[in-house]
This record gives structure tokens, sequence and C-alpha cells, in this order.
């Protein structure tokens, strides 16, 4: 659309209306100085009669161009007034937004995946800079030529929303169907409200809609603060149970409760993605963690699971520790066991699920001595394969299997995670009593008690008393 003469400065060259909404009007321009096309946003003529808010929107726009150079954050050009109106110019990518390509057609996992890992980055950077976006919405994700994905409008939506008395009809502070809680309960908005953003981008990308939609945006609104997650698995084609558990931390009530960074959040969906096939012909590898039927039990053990006791019996005894004897099946106390002499043994486990066969061979040495009694505290030995991020997003599938009753693989998925976990409980991080509770629901739904209360216990003495850690013990007779 053809633009009057004089709404932007000389220096911005034939501009073209091609966008407008409650904050103003967007011109695609070309910069005369440096000869390339750039976006120029204007605050609307109504918002910037009101002095504090040109002083904010400004101030907000130079903290925004502070972002400029960090990852796959759009760059501010220039900042600045023309007739009493403030602008912004920044970087015209060519590439369309991630919601022109959401409605182009279905988006695989993958492409998801490296869509999120690359907005991930930009909000945890400006996170780090003390800058919070506060409208993070598919519209304002944008792809360059080469198809890099580049985060826009930081700081615009915070000059808006913190300014007193903007109550005009048609002004949105932010987009009802990407609102985290605090934000619809007109609360400040803070990193964790960012990130909740991106889960709901996230799950509109792998399931074709919001969470919350509804028939108006008061609605929806409403839905955030109310509702609980519908299970995303329940609405993509061919998503796995893993995932609810992920969607359910990431678009938490309490942002306190959502993870703690936004890497985190895509780390954690990445692995639920990968771990539980959607295929039953799909070979398993050793270390995924599987999700059978319930298995017949004997003596209060699934048959499945005896290969795995007896090599926990072996490995502790080796282990000389309660990290190794915890990281097995063990229930016997060490030091009730005979001392042997030195001898290779070896024991060939073997799992058989329709279309999938998992073999996995383990070699051990019994030792001399008798293996030590164990610490009255379960503190397993760091792990030098998971990484933390790991291990909270094996802490979420854990508790996506326990509330499918996979017992079974619900220990699988957790044992690994709850070495690196250890000692890392605090305020704003409480996946090391997750981690333990999990651990022991499954192995008391298992029947394995005396390890049960142990992890319970450790649990409890972090977080204190709750109802399902009672109940759990109250499973063993505790």
């Amino acid at each position: 659309m053809a633009v009057r003469t004089g709404v932007l400065p000389d220096r911005y060259a034939d501009p073209r209306l091609i966008g407008r909404g409650g904050m103003g009007e967007i011109y695609l321009a070309e910069d005369t100085e440096l000869a390339r096309k750039v976006v120029v946003k204007m605050l609307d003529a109504r918002l910037a009669g009101q002095e504090d808010l040109r002083r904010r929107f400004r101030r907000e726009a130079l903290t925004a161009a502070k972002l400029t150079g960090q990852p796959h954050i759009i760059a501010i050009y220039d900042v600045g007034e023309s007739n009493g109106r403030p602008f912004i110019v920044m970087e015209y990518l060519s590439g369309g937004s991630l919601a022109d390509r959401a409605r182009a057609g279905p988006v695989s996992p993958d492409e998801a995946l490296q869509w999120l890992e690359q907005a991930a980055e930009a909000l945890d950077a400006a996170h780090q800079r003390g800058v919070v976006h506060r409208d993070v919405k598919p519209a304002n994700l944008l792809f360059s030529e080469r198809g890099e994905l580049e985060v826009a409008d930081f700081g615009i939506a915070r000059a808006i929303d913190d300014t007193a008395g903007m109550t005009l009809a048609g002004t949105v502070m932010g987009t009802a169907g990407y609102l985290a809680p605090e934000q619809a309960r007109g609360e400040p908005a803070g990193p964790a409200s960012d990130r909740y953003a991106l889960g709901v981008v996230a799950y509109e990308l792998l399931t074709g809609g919001r969470p919350f939609e509804r028939g108006s945006e008061t609605a929806e609104a409403a839905a955030h603060i109310h509702d609980p997650v519908p299970p995303p698995s329940e609405r993509g084609v061919g998503l796995p149970r893993s995932v609810d558990p992920v969607f359910d931390r990431a678009l938490a009530k309490d942002p306190g409760a959502r993870y703690s960074s936004a890497k985190e959040l895509v780390v954690a969906l990445a692995m639920a993605l990968r771990q539980e096939p959607t295929a039953p012909t799909r070979a398993l590898p050793v270390t995924a963690p599987i999700a059978p039927a319930r298995s017949p039990r004997t003596s209060g053990r699934p048959l499945w699971l005896m290969p795995l006791l007896v090599v926990g019996l072996l490995a502790a005894l080796a282990g000389g520790g309660f990290a190794a004897y915890l990281a097995t099946g063990g229930e016997d106390e060490p030091s009730k066991r005979p001392a042997k002499r030195a001898q290779p043994i070896t024991v060939t486990q073997r799992e058989t699920l329709p279309g999938a066969t998992v073999v996995q061979t383990i070699t051990t040495t019994l030792p001399s001595t008798t293996a030590p009694a164990p610490p009255p505290a379960p503190v397993p030995q760091a792990s030098a394969t998971v990484s933390v991020d790991e291990a909270v997003a094996l802490t979420d599938q854990s508790t996506g299997y326990l509330r499918s009753g996979a017992w079974a693989s619900a220990w699988s998925a957790v044992k690994p995670a709850l070495a690196p976990l250890t000692g890392t409980y605090g305020d704003d991080f409480r996946y090391e009593a997750y981690a333990y509770y999990d651990a022991g629901k499954a192995l008391a739904e298992l029947g394995r008690c005396q390890k049960a209360l142990r992890y319970l216990d450790r649990s409890e003495s972090l977080q204190g008393s709750r109802s399902e850690i009672d109940e759990a013990q109250a499973q063993c007779g505790a």
C-alpha cells in the first residue's frame, strides 16, 4: 500500500505499509544510506500522544537493540522519532514467519525441533541479559533467506504492558493463544512466561493446534489459567505418550514449576520424541526405556525383570558401594552375601517384545571380599553419559510411564537420571526429589519395597511430606 511522504525520515524511502496492529503500523522501506531493505515499526498515533509511553517505547527499543548480534535475534538498526511518533528500524527477513509455514501444511517433528532450538537459543540469550519478550508467538518468529529462524519484537510488548492506563479499545497486551497464566491474570511477565509461550508454539507445531483454543480470546485466556493441559499424544498423529509430561511441565500454571531454560524444554521434548517409538516393529536400542503392557508377576516381580535382578546381584557384589547396588536390581543386603573367589561370569539378558528384541551381554567379576553395607542415604555415583538436562527429560518420561501404569519402564527411564540429579535440589530446581519419588513409586509397584522405601524417604527428606509419597510408602506397609 502506498504511503504518503513524511511518515518516516527521508533516509527511509518508498515506505510501504505491510501490517497494522494494536501498537501501530509496520512499513517496508529502503534505507538509502546503506542500500538495503528494512522494516520500520512505528508506534500508533493514539499511543504516541502519551509522553510516558513514548519514553518507555524508546527505552525498551534501545534495550532490545543491545541484543543485536546475539544468535537468532533479529537485528535492530535504528531507534528514533518522526513527527512525534517513536519508531524502530530492524532487519528485513524475506523468508516469512513461522505462522506462514505452519499454515502451509504439516510440520515434521525434526523441523519443529530445529526451529524450536533456534528460538530457545534466542530467548535464553535475551533472558541472560535481563530482557523479556512477553509476546512469543509464530508471527514473531521469522525466517531469513537461508531458512534460519530469528525472534523479532523484543521489548515492544513491555513498553505497552508497563504503561498505566493502557485500556484503548483494540489494544491487546500479548496474544491470548500464547499468554502464560500469570499474564492472563494481569501479573508481571518474566522469563518463565516466554518459556510458557514457546511451549504453546511447540504444542501447536506438533499437534496442529494450540492447547487451549476457544471461541474467543477471553475464553482462551481463561483456559490458560484454569484448564489442564490436553495430552498432545491424543491430538498429534504418531506422537508418543512420553511427550505428555514434557508439556505438563512446559505449560505448568506455576511459573516456578516450568523448565528453567528454553533449551532445557527443547532437550526434554527431543528426548521424549526419540525415546518411545510410534511403530510397533521398530527395533529398540538397549539404552531405550521400554513400555510394554503390564507383564505377569512372579513373587511381586515381572518375569522379564528376573535377568536384571541376577545382573544386579553380580554388579552389587562387584561395585563395592551403594551406588552400584542402587543402579542394579539387587534387594538382598550386601552384608549377608558370602565371600567368593574372583571369577569372570557372563550374563546374557534377552527381552522380546512384539516386533523388537533387545539383547545385552554383561561380563563381571565377583570379588573375594564381602561388599560393604550401604550408607543411609541413596546417593548414586555421578554418570558420565547422562547430563542434567537429559536426566530431567528422563524423569519427565518416567512420570509419563507411571501415569500409564508401565512401572518397569518408569524405573528403566528414571534409573540413569538419579546420579546426575543428586545434589541439585534447590528452590528453583526440584527434579532430584521428583526422580527419587518416581524411582520409589515404580519399585513399590514392582514389589521391591526395601529399595523403594529408601528412594521414597530420600524424596520426602528433600521436599517434605506429600500425599503421593505417603501412598507409595503405604503400598510397602510403611
